[in-house]
């Protein structure tokens, strides 16, 4: 992956001038497109003047499905998430979503009126730079997802974000990142002094509608 270049992005603004903003990743095979729609149905205040930005992952093989190329914060090598995790890939889109941060910072938006936010591959990367980004953010919110690189994190993280609400909803008949992955980093989280809201519902790997009613709560909780 490039990292000179930004990332392609879909934008929503709510309001006229944007004060907070929203960096929401997509899931693996996804792109920027598909959270866009959630938008509306968040009814945030008109008060609240928000930049939505969904920003496109790289196009590159993904192991566990074949090697067919599609878009992806990393390479999934094995079923289980874990057993083999592509660190190098990882590292690579940190630093990526770290340009989308600080391109939000040069257009006036300072981090702590940030929050990042992600989908399953997603939300590993929301939760992987959050907890190791030297500025602090408004919040995390990780949806159907998992902490990778796991053991490490305790090592890396940085003081920045150790007080940072973080928001982590998982669907409780998932079948691609089981509610046992979802649990454990739950735990390494709360083992690290975090502050975890925790949500389940009776989905799979999907989004419903009281999910989307609990992330405008949370949103406009760190927000506003």
């Amino acid at each position: 992956m490039t990292t000179h270049a930004l990332l392609e992005c879909v934008e929503h603004i709510t309001g006229t001038q944007p004060t907070h903003s929203v960096i929401w990743l997509h899931g693996l095979g996804a792109d920027g497109h598909d959270f866009a729609p959630i938008v509306p149905e968040l009814r945030l205040p008109n008060s609240l003047s928000v930049r939505f930005v969904f920003p496109h992952a790289t196009i590159q093989p993904v192991t566990i499905n074949g090697g067919m190329a599609m878009r992806a914060w990393y390479d999934i090598l094995t079923p289980s998430l874990v057993k083999r995790e592509d660190e190098q890939g990882i590292r690579a889109s940190e630093r990526a979503i770290q340009a989308l941060i600080a391109r939000e910072n040069a257009r006036g938006i300072p981090s702590e009126r940030i929050v990042l936010a992600g989908f399953s591959q997603g939300c590993a990367m929301t939760l992987h730079t959050g907890l190791r980004l030297p500025e602090k953010l408004a919040g995390l919110m990780g949806l159907s997802g998992y902490l990778p690189l796991l053991d490490i994190a305790d090592h890396e993280r940085h003081s920045a974000n150790a007080n940072t609400p973080i928001f982590l909803a998982h669907g409780t008949h998932d079948p691609v990142v089981t509610l046992e992955r979802a649990e454990a980093s739950r735990a390494k989280l709360a083992a690290l002094g975090y502050s975890v809201e925790w949500h389940t519902y009776p989905m799979q790997h999907s989004v419903c509608a009281q999910e989307i009613h609990d992330i405008s709560r949370f949103l406009q909780s760190v927000l506003i």
